[in-house]
């Protein structure tokens, strides 16, 4: 039998009842399931994370971030509102920190590390400590882990809020209190605010509140192995409270017993068998059970009734700080996706195919975890239904959407791969177990050889006592063999990966074979200038911001930049405004540095416009620097 059906290691859980696990993985303590893959993770993207150099969208976060706190206001109400959120951290977080490439991306690291525990912390409540652990291994070895971390945008943070998110979600179900659906609101009104397309995920959010509303948490939000009749006070409702009751008669009854250092455990939790003497029940049904009383199943239905409106009403008031503080944010990002998302193509099912390789950051390792989770799938059965639909529901949605209106965006959708690899850590712990070998009689414990009957409570000797662990329990198909060949697996993802691991600490540009060398231009004019020069760019309105690229690169030693007479915090935009006579401008300046986009053997004459005409009338090209991605001229009179 597998992990989701029990294991062979008894152990006690938070309320001393005994559970069983698996021996290497129950062993650790509970804050190791997910410190490991944080540090992993953090290890990870801390490596090489300053190799690259920042690239265009990060030259506008560098861009925004440094402006005084008025002009980013400004800015934000003509570009970018969708992430003007994420500016305004940034602009305290580069004040403390500077703006080098480790400083911007710095964020992003800390966030994936985090969000890497945290979905090793959402495997673990959802389906058991090894499919957590080896679900924060894999993600945090997964190429768009690291793509993501080392990068000064705001999709880490969106990813790590929405695990946080639907974590929250998940405990507020089980155990709903006031604490934490105030928890889940502050989470996802975060989450809104730092990724408007991340609140997509409240589709799938919505579909485990109906069905709790509607089933209880059993089989959607429980934890493994733990019906809801296992559940204390099972057999009565539950209260209608968002608090914790403090009366005694809300408590269950228990009783001693030696499980490890558990006193005592609900005895509810325990079947109401009959005694060999008497005939009667060795523990009492509650007076809220069924055998108790005939009227108890006609009460049930209204106290469900309850349930389901407290659950529902919890949620949507939960929603209510998202939508306060995120709807006037969407009217105007709305306002502006003509501008921001004129680079967008229609979505086509073939970008739906191509998802998974592009959301991996790798077509090998995009498929390899895709096949994971499909089997976790089939593995958890109903207990699938919160990591499948966080998955399949934005994604979706985006679709849907991204056909009508340009949106579709692949990186938009980085905050689901945390529930694939729930998914995936569910199918690696999943593997089944060989029977034990039979024990003679010789060998069998006292409980073993005793006649089939009811269970019998374990003494405090018996619980303390460790056999020896058998042939099976340390074969390959043992709880430690399986973590063993789940790691195993997680360390072939990521060297699958290592290619795509190894390209992205070179550029972050997309595809891998087209970077932009800013760094490489802004190093020939910083060789080469003298006082005096000017500096000129083309094209000026277009997504690879050549000049804030040489901006960043050069600093205080930039050229002057001859033809501006608006500069992008001047035009609260990320584009600068240039003169309508290139000519007069230039008048009196002998030597132009000129800065063209793409591979030019004449970049002179890529110039267009008003602009092209100044120059090639006015100055003859000395010597031409191609880069990758961009070209740098010196122009002479």
């Amino acid at each position: 039998m597998g992990e989701l059906g029990g294991e062979r290691e008894r152990a006690c859980d938070a309320a001393g009842v005994r559970r069983f696990g698996p021996a290497s993985v129950r062993a650790l303590p509970g804050w190791a399931v997910w410190v490991t893959p944080g540090l992993l993770t953090l290890v990870v993207t801390l490596a090489g994370i300053g190799h690259a150099q920042p690239w265009r969208d990060e030259l506008a976060t560098w861009s925004a971030a440094t402006r005084p706190l008025s002009d980013l206001a400004r800015m934000t109400r003509t570009i970018d509102a969708a992430t003007g959120p994420y500016y305004l951290l940034m602009h305290g977080w580069t004040a403390i920190a500077g703006t080098s490439p480790t400083a911007l991306r710095l964020p992003s690291a800390l966030a994936m590390a985090v969000a890497a525990a945290l979905t090793a912390r959402l495997g673990a409540v959802l389906v058991g400590r090894r499919a957590g652990l080896l679900a924060g291994l894999l993600f945090a070895v997964l190429p768009v882990t690291s793509r993501y971390g080392q990068e000064a945008r705001p999709y880490a943070l969106a990813t790590l809020l929405a695990v946080l998110a639907t974590l929250l979600l998940v405990e507020a179900l089980r155990r709903p209190t006031w604490r934490r659906w105030a928890g889940y609101a502050a989470a996802v009104a975060a989450l809104g605010l730092l990724h408007l397309v991340a609140l997509t995920l409240l589709a799938a959010h919505a579909v485990v509140v109906l069905l709790t509303a509607a089933h209880g948490p059993a089989g959607v939000v429980d934890p493994p192995r733990q019906s809801r009749a296992q559940i204390p006070d099972a057999s009565r409702p539950r209260r209608r409270h968002l608090w914790r009751s403090t009366q005694p008669r809300d408590r269950a009854r228990v009783e001693h017993h030696g499980c490890h250092d558990a006193p005592q455990t609900p005895t509810a939790f325990h079947p109401a068998t009959r005694s060999n003497a008497g005939g009667t029940p060795r523990v009492s049904p509650h007076p809220g059970s069924r055998e108790h009383g005939r009227d108890a199943p006609e009460a049930e239905p209204q106290n469900v009734t309850g349930e389901a409106r407290e659950t529902l009403a919890g949620w949507l008031l939960a929603l209510v700080p998202a939508v306060v503080l995120v709807t006037p944010l969407a009217l105007v990002a709305r306002g502006q996706r003509g501008r921001q998302l004129d680079w967008v193509d229609p979505a086509r099912l073939p970008d739906l195919a191509a998802l998974p390789g592009a959301l991996a950051q790798s077509g090998v390792v995009g498929g390899f975890v895709l096949a994971l989770a499909a089997l976790g799938v089939a593995r958890l059965g109903r207990r699938a239904l919160l990591p499948a639909a966080a998955v399949l529901l934005p994604v979706l949605l985006m679709f849907a959407a991204g056909t009508m209106v340009p949106l579709w965006v692949t990186r938009y959708l980085v905050f689901t791969v945390p529930f694939a690899c729930v998914l995936a850590g569910a199918a690696l712990a999943a593997a089944r177990v060989t029977p034990a070998p039979a024990r003679t009689p010789a060998t069998a414990t006292p409980a073993e050889a005793t006649p089939a009957g009811p269970a019998r409570t374990a003494t405090p000797a018996a619980a303390g006592r460790t056999a020896a662990p058998t042939e099976a329990e340390q074969g390959p198909t043992s709880p430690r063999g399986r973590v063993a060949a789940g790691i195993a697996v997680v360390v072939l993802a990521g060297l699958l990966g290592l290619p795509d691991q190894v390209a992205l600490r070179r550029t972050h540009e997309w595809p891998r074979s087209a970077p932009v060398d800013y760094a490489g231009a802004a190093g020939i004019i910083r060789a080469g200038q003298r006082p005096g020069d000017a500096i000129v760019y083309s094209p000026r309105d277009g997504w690879l911001f050549p000049d804030l690229g040489m901006a960043y690169h050069l600093g205080s030693r930039l050229p002057r930049d001859v033809l501006v007479v608006r500069n992008q915090r001047q035009d609260a935009s990320l584009w600068a405004v240039e003169c309508d006579d290139p000519a007069r401008c230039l008048a009196g300046v002998d030597r132009v540095w000129l800065v063209v986009t793409g591979r030019r053997a004449d970049p002179l004459a890529a110039v267009p416009g008003a602009k092209g005409d100044a120059l090639r009338a006015g100055y003859t090209v000395r010597q031409v620097w191609p880069r990758p991605g961009i070209t740098v001229a010196l122009l002479v009179r």
